[in-house]
């Protein structure tokens, strides 16, 4: 298996105002390159916002993590 293979993991991922059940899939190397994939999946943003919470999900581990999201820079650090 390729070296690169075995470094993609899948998350499911959704924003902390968004219900849990819309979460999606998303594959890459880690949670906060999870996090920042996710902003091609957001659709439903609050208004006016400039960052927002992630929760972000390891399929195989089931660790959980929480980010916050910059909107513009697609820039991640953990939640407060």
């Amino acid at each position: 298996m390729p070296e690169a293979a075995r470094q993609t993991r899948i998350f499911r991922v959704h924003a902390r105002h968004v219900d849990p059940h819309h979460a999606v899939t998303v594959r890459g190397p880690s949670f906060e390159a999870a996090a920042a994939a996710y902003l091609e999946h957001l659709h439903d943003l609050p208004a006016a916002a400039r960052a927002i919470g992630v929760i972000v999900h390891d399929v195989e581990s089931g660790r959980t993590l929480c980010f916050t999201l910059a909107l513009e820079s697609g820039e991640t650090a953990p939640c407060l």
